[in-house]
């Protein structure tokens, strides 16, 4: 699934965006939005299950110019998702803080929209926290119904737990 993207909302001037395949080399910093972007983020162990797993693993980057004296592409967001009989689960999607409210997150549902499809699916399946209203939001807009919610389903502070609202997209 690697492509690259063009869009209005650069992550930085004179750059490309493309996906790339998370694998091992971007586990470092995929962990390290991870851990800025959640209050229950997912373990190193999640992601190398994941990719022993074979499921659907894409990092968003802007690649950067030469110019720019990096050499190294700036890590936007990710996504993790698990293809089903006629269904793809979408099991993590994240942008990187310092670059949400950009479209980086549509960009990310809308690639993995054309590549379920790819794959005979149907439909698109999620679970967000049912406090999440800014992701909430996000894939509502993109299409996203809410088809139930899933009662203490997600781990919080102090031993509590909090719900989780499942949304499918229909393809």
């Amino acid at each position: 699934m690697n492509a690259v993207l063009q869009s209005n909302r650069t992550a930085a001037p004179e750059s490309s965006i493309a996906f790339q395949s998370l694998n091992d080399a971007w586990l470092d910093r995929v962990l390290a939005i991870e851990q800025r972007a959640y209050s229950h983020p997912w373990s190193r162990a999640n992601f190398v299950d994941s990719l022993a797993t074979g499921y659907q693993m894409q990092v968003l980057c802007a690649e950067q110019d030469e110019g720019q004296g990096t050499g190294q592409n700036k890590l936007l967001g990710y996504f993790v998702a698990m293809k089903g009989f006629e269904e793809v689960h979408l099991l993590n999607i994240t942008v990187a803080p310092e670059y949400q409210g950009r479209g980086w997150g549509k960009a990310m549902l809308q690639a993995l929209a054309v590549w379920s499809r790819g794959q005979g699916a149907n439909d698109l399946w999620l679970e967000v926290r049912a406090s999440n209203a800014r992701a909430i939001h996000v894939y509502q807009a993109h299409g996203f119904e809410t088809v139930s919610v899933r009662k203490d389903y997600y781990p919080d502070r102090n031993s509590a737990r909090e719900d989780a609202v499942v949304m499918k997209l229909k393809l």
